[in-house]
């Protein structure tokens, strides 16, 4: 099991001696099934604001631009999940990511492409020029494998176009959100592995925003996937159903003959 303590990938030399209290965004890779990472960014959160550095939190979880910036730190749960229209993912794993940030008078952002943008996303070919073709080959096949290896090929590009657009649009919130923040603030982003990679994520995009913004990736876990983070830090794992074999066994049974019981 690694250290505890950070340490840069050997292909990011110039992370070095960047600690994640230095960071002007810090971004947070998880996988959305474990909940002890989620646990970790709730700890991360509350110990950013307990020092006085915490300007907001960005999630992956909330479309943009809904935020909680006009709620009282006392806000119910009820209430903090209307603000950001909730729905989607599940709660209770993030709930503490959340509430931590409200409770300190801090900023929770919604960070994700809108759903009704992403239709328009998916036939915007011009997204395809945003990375380049071995990134676009990568994100490929992260998205086929992600679909259990059963999504049609003619709709990958579409879907790789999904993936580019919403990293486009957290860097976006994320950047505007340092841009905002104290000098010495710092922006917290929430998101998927995926989208966190500096290799294809939302850290690619914000490069073309702001070359100079001091940016942290951590995820979780041993360096074992083609996933590029600055930080390895180490988690519990909770043991999942297989999701693949449970999606297979679902589109190869027949739909029920309901017309007798009518």
């Amino acid at each position: 099991m690694e250290s505890l303590s950070w340490r840069c990938s050997a292909l990011l030399l110039a992370c070095a001696g960047l600690p994640a209290s230095a960071a002007r965004l810090l971004i947070f890779g998880e996988q959305h099934d474990q909940p002890d990472q989620q646990r970790q960014v709730a700890a991360e959160v509350q110990a950013l604001a307990g020092r006085g550095q915490l300007a907001a939190v960005v999630l992956e979880m909330a479309e943009q631009p809904l935020r909680t910036s006009a709620l009282p730190r006392d806000a119910s749960e009820s209430a903090v999940r209307d603000a950001l229209k909730w729905k989607g993912w599940p709660w209770e794993p993030y709930a503490a990511v959340v509430m931590n940030a409200v409770r300190a008078g801090v900023p929770v952002l919604g960070g994700n492409l809108p759903r009704a943008n992403l239709r328009t996303a998916m036939a915007d070919a011009a997204l395809d020029d945003r990375v380049d073709e071995d990134t676009r080959a990568v994100l490929t096949d992260a998205v086929r494998s992600g679909h259990c290896d059963l999504l049609p090929a003619s709709q990958q590009p579409g879907m790789v176009r999904i993936q580019i657009a919403r990293d486009q649009a957290m860097a976006r919130v994320a950047a505007d959100a340092v841009r905002a923040a104290p000098p010495d603030g710092t922006v917290l982003l929430l998101a998927g592995a995926q989208h966190a990679s500096r290799d294809r994520g939302v850290p690619l995009h914000l490069a073309r925003i702001d070359a100079t913004l001091p940016v942290r990736v951590v995820m979780f876990g041993e360096a074992s996937s083609s996933l590029v983070a600055d930080e390895r830090r180490p988690a519990l794992v909770a043991p999942q159903d297989d999701h693949c074999e449970a999606l297979r066994k679902q589109l190869a049974t027949p739909p029920a003959a309901s017309a007798a019981s009518r």
